[in-house]
Parts: structure tokens; sequence; C-alpha cells
């Protein structure tokens, strides 16, 4: 069954210059128990996705059509019932755990606020007891003692953790994690990740990770989405889309992953070709035309969705 249904979803966002559509008829499901993973560049749209799907661009700036259904519920109409749903039914995990906690507030307030939206009827005792219940689950050390302290008092990954430990305290269907990694130090990432696939072994819950990192995506991914310019380039199962690319932005992405190797000066390396487009400069034949370097023809104006059913797995 599915807990997340997305067909021709748009959105356009009005700028001061003009109207940008940042995300142009992406589709998709996830089902239960699934993680299913948006990747691409910063400005390629996978934020704004995740935004829309829980309506949390403004209304003045931002225009969403299209259908997306979360536990059979479309969200993209009337705003009453995803508010009826954040926080129940779906959660976030925000993008950067630094500023995404109140600092005026206890973990502990803050904690027991998010148990309480699903539980309105727990008291206080049992609201910090569920809470403390979660915090030790996420393997937040002492969580007695950091119930009490405020969120400039524990470190980057300490606060993932507890707004990891708020989004499983909703006993939510679907968890959005919006590169739940990114704003951390590379040592602790590792255990953030391993903590996400622990809960949904536990939990069942399904999850929609959106990322920038391919090796998070192979890690953590049953399917991945791969977007560029709004649009999804190529879709299919984690191992077809790492280990059998079919689209040049998607092998150029496998090709920028760092590798051990032996040192070399890449200013004795004379580049053949330019390099990407950069973020912003779509070229004349469509936003996602083949890269400069690429086997294909670029002058071959080829459509959107003939490049992503070229590039799809299944």
């Amino acid at each position: 069954m599915s807990v997340l249904e997305v067909k021709d979803l748009q959105v356009e966002l009005m700028t001061t210059d003009a109207v940008v559509r940042a995300v142009d008829g992406v589709s998709f499901h996830i089902d239960e128990g699934e993680t299913v993973t948006i990747i691409g560049e910063s400005g390629s749209g996978k934020s704004t996705t995740a935004m829309a799907l829980l309506r949390l661009l403004p209304d003045d700036l931002a225009v969403i059509s299209g259908e997306a259904r979360i536990a059979g519920q479309d969200v993209t109409g009337d705003r009453k019932v995803i508010n009826q749903l954040r926080g129940r039914v779906v959660a976030l995990i925000p993008q950067d755990p630094m500023t995404a906690l109140n600092p005026i507030r206890t973990i502990g307030r803050q904690m027991t606020e998010a148990v309480r939206i699903k539980y309105p009827k727990l008291g206080r005792s049992e609201a910090k007891q569920r809470a403390l219940s979660l915090m030790e689950q996420v393997h937040i050390r002492n969580p007695a003692k950091q119930f009490d302290a405020y969120p400039h008092q524990l470190s980057g990954g300490m606060l993932q953790r507890v707004l990891i430990a708020m989004a499983v305290s909703t006993d939510a269907d679907l968890i959005v994690a919006d590169e739940p990694t990114s704003a951390l130090d590379v040592t602790v990432q590792a255990g953030i990740l391993d903590l996400l696939l622990e809960l949904q072994e536990q939990t069942g819950i399904a999850l929609l990770l959106i990322t920038h990192d391919l090796g998070v995506a192979r890690l953590m991914s049953d399917r991945i989405h791969v977007m560029k310019s709004g649009v999804f380039v190529e879709s299919g199962p984690v191992t077809d889309v790492v280990d059998h690319p079919q689209h040049p932005y998607t092998q150029k992405l496998l090709g920028a992953i760092p590798e051990l190797g032996p040192w070399h000066d890449p200013a004795l390396t004379e580049p053949s070709q330019p390099g990407p487009y950069a973020v912003g400069d779509v070229p004349d034949s469509g936003s996602v035309a083949p890269q400069t370097g690429s086997t294909e023809a670029s002058g071959s104006a080829a459509s959107g969705a003939k490049l992503v059913k070229e590039a799809s797995h299944g």
C-alpha cells in the first residue's frame, strides 16, 4: 500500500523578476516501509518538492498544482488536510539541527510538545516519560540530563538525534528527511544514517529522503529519483541507477564521488570539454538536455518526458 502518491506535481515560485517553475511535473510513490530518495545538486528542486508536499511554502510565493496524497488524502488543496496530517501521519526531519529547535525552550519541553501533538490526552508526566524513552531509543546519552538542556548546550549530532526522536514520537506513517546529515561532521553522519535504518527496521516507517550525496542515497534507498532543473531525469531501483546509470547527469554525479587513488596534478590534465552547466544556466534545447561532454547529441532538443522514459529502470 502506498503511503505517498504524487502525480504531475508542479511548483511555481514568484520572484521579483519572473515566475520560476521549480518543480515541473514529477510523479512518484512510496510504499509502507520503503525508502525513496530524491537526489540532485543544489537548486535542482528536491527540497522544494518536499516542502510543497508538506505545504511549508508560503501561499503568496508558491503555486502548487497536480496531485499528492498522503495516507490517501489529497494535500494539494485545502491546507486543513495537511495541518491534520502533519505531526500525526507525516513528520519532518529538517535540514539544519542547529536552527530547527527553539533556542529559549529546553529539549524536554519541545520533546513533550511533539509527543502531545499526536497524543493530546497524555498528562505531563506521561509525556515526559515517553520523551525520555524516545531519547534513549535514539541513543542520546543520559537522557534525563539532556531533557533539561537547551539546544545550544548540545552538539549538532545530538540535536539531530533529538529531531529524529521528535519525528518518531508521532508514530507517523511517513518521515520526510531533508538533507538529514548535510550540516553534520562526516564522523557523525554515519551514526545518524545507521540510526535511521535501525528505527525504520523497528517501526516499518516509510522514508522520503532528500540528499545531494549519492553515497547516502546508495546506503539508504530502495528506489532513487535523480532530479535536475525541476524534473526527474532518471528513476529506478537503487542498484540499477547506481550500477547502471543511463542519463549523463547521473553518470556525472557518480563521477563526482571522490575515490582513493594515486595523486595527480589536475593542472597537468588539459580538459578536452567544457564543464557542466552552472545552476540556472539552462540550454535552449530544454531543462534536461544532456550536459556538455555526454555522448548524446545536445542539439536533439529532446523533451524531458522522453529523457525520463529513456533513463527509467523498470
